[in-house]
């Protein structure tokens, strides 16, 4: 059995699992599970569709032979917006504001005006439009780029590319605040929209690390060299920092505030059954990929980054499954729903990625700028 069937076979019997959590734990233990995958798939696309953008705001040479593998990891774009789209349909099941006489108590007027299923929905559809736009004419138009070998479609990205940042700007904010802060209404935070974009571009860093390793390895890079992968290193080892310098100075501010209708949040997460995951975050987003990517030459070790990525996106997970998670459960559950949500998730991420990796070239061949890439030395 190769990989591809054993992807297949991972997605079917995670897809059975799921249809079965439905039936037995019920619909919440479902669309909890399926809101905390759609915004992983989200991150890792998302994060790398952003990178893929910073390359041609900036003009920067080094990562053009690496984008193509970026630009394949932003396809997960796809399947994502439209999980994210399915999960309208947990709205009365999770969020309370949803439910006939769940206003929150504080500002009920102004929230409701914000958080009613209409302008809800309306949000997210366009959220998801626009990312596929932006989607559409970044990746697809560095694919076509490929038979054309027009220079026009560089200047037309690096113009995109600017629009997107913008984009992803808001629309993160608004899927921070919509998504996951309005599980607990009554909680607020001004650092939550930043706090998911950290997150998703070091997710969107770390898969694309994991694509760049996977056709090193397979020989499908050639001229691609230790000063690359250094480069790559750098992004991740740097946003693991600024990723937890937001997300410690969310803490610090609440802390120091010690608002009651602040200080719940963070007292039912760092408390009690969820006090273990915080601190695994906390190793596992920090401690472990900063010290393991400190050293210089540790950056542009190809296995010493790929285990680096894998962490990363563990962490991710984590991360999400801590924010959204404790909005329903008393406490931290990992049984058979959630194995099958990760089998259905996983095994379609790899199919989908698998069918990116199939087709058209390994580097964007007809970018003008590809040979200056390639010659690239730090």
């Amino acid at each position: 059995m190769n990989k591809r069937d054993i992807a297949a076979a991972a997605a079917i019997l995670g897809a059975f699992g799921a249809g079965a959590c439905y039936l037995g734990p019920g619909p919440e233990r479902f669309w909890i599970n399926w809101l905390v995958w759609t915004l992983m798939l989200l991150s890792a696309g998302l994060g790398a569709l952003f990178l893929t953008g910073v390359e041609h705001l900036s003009g920067a040479r080094w990562s053009v032979p690496l984008r193509r593998c970026a630009e394949r990891v932003s396809d997960l774009v796809v399947p994502g917006s439209a999980a994210l789209l399915a999960a309208l349909l947990s709205l009365p099941v999770l969020y309370p504001w949803a439910r006939p006489g769940g206003a929150p108590r504080l500002a009920p007027e102004l929230r409701a005006a914000w958080l009613n299923v209409p302008f809800f929905s309306l949000r997210t559809a366009v959220c998801a439009g626009l990312w596929l736009l932006c989607w559409r004419i970044l990746a697809g138009g560095s694919r076509r780029q490929d038979r054309s070998r027009d220079p026009a479609l560089t200047l037309r990205a690096r113009r995109w590319a600017a629009v997107y940042m913008a984009v992803l700007g808001f629309s993160l904010l608004f899927v921070a605040y919509d998504w996951i802060v309005s599980l607990e209404p009554e909680w607020y935070s001004d650092v939550i929209g930043v706090y998911l974009f950290a997150g998703a571009f070091l997710s969107g860093v770390a898969a694309s690390s994991l694509v760049v390793a996977r056709l090193l390895r397979a020989g499908r890079l050639p001229g691609v060299r230790f000063d690359h992968v250094y480069s790559l290193g750098a992004w991740l080892f740097a946003f693991t920092v600024f990723w937890s310098y937001i997300a410690f100075a969310q803490y610090l501010l609440m802390w120091y505030a010690n608002l009651p209708e602040e200080v719940f949040w963070y007292k039912q997460r760092t408390q009690g059954p969820w006090q273990a995951a915080a601190l695994a975050l906390a190793a596992l987003h920090f401690l472990i990929p900063f010290f393991a990517l400190l050293p210089v030459d540790a950056k542009g070790d190809l296995p010493g980054l790929r285990r680096c990525a894998l962490i990363v996106l563990a962490a991710q997970f984590l991360d999400l499954y801590w924010l959204i998670f404790p909005a329903v459960c008393p406490r931290p559950v990992f049984s058979w729903p959630e194995a099958c949500f990760a089998l259905l998730f996983m095994g379609a991420a790899a199919l989908w990625l698998r069918r990116s990796l199939g087709r058209d070239a390994d580097m964007p061949v007809g970018d003008p700028f590809l040979k200056d890439g390639l010659e690239f030395r730090l």
